[in-house]
């Protein structure tokens, strides 16, 4: 059974920091790439981040660059997502996911994580 169980988040003071984590369990997870998505109320989902299955290589969404940093251990099967200069329009539902060679694709349950003072 396919499990992306992310912890992390809870209120956050702008300019502060925050890491998301994600447990994967079910799948190859070193096979898969891994992404983080968000999505705001009243917006569509939107794309953060993705790291490759060695890691070698990341990408972020124009909005994180230079502030949120992806990073995956595959020997615990865990993503994470270290968010720095946090801004209230980071305030989202942040979700992991994996996307295979197969295109199968699994996402976790969210995350919140509200920037505010």
């Amino acid at each position: 059974q396919v499990q992306l169980v992310e912890s992390g988040g809870g209120l956050v003071q702008p300019g502060g920091s925050e890491r998301l984590s994600c447990a994967a369990s079910g799948f190859t997870f070193s096979r898969y790439i891994m992404s983080w998505y968000r999505q705001a109320p009243g917006k569509e989902r939107e794309w953060v981040a993705s790291i490759t299955g060695s890691g070698s290589f990341t990408n972020y969404g124009d909005s994180v660059k230079g502030r949120f940093t992806i990073s995956r251990d595959n020997a615990k099967n865990t993503v994470y997502l270290q968010m720095n200069s946090l801004k209230p329009e980071d305030t989202a539902v942040y979700y992991c996911n994996a996307l295979g060679r197969s295109d199968d694709v699994y996402w976790g349950q969210g995350t919140q994580v509200t920037v505010s003072s």
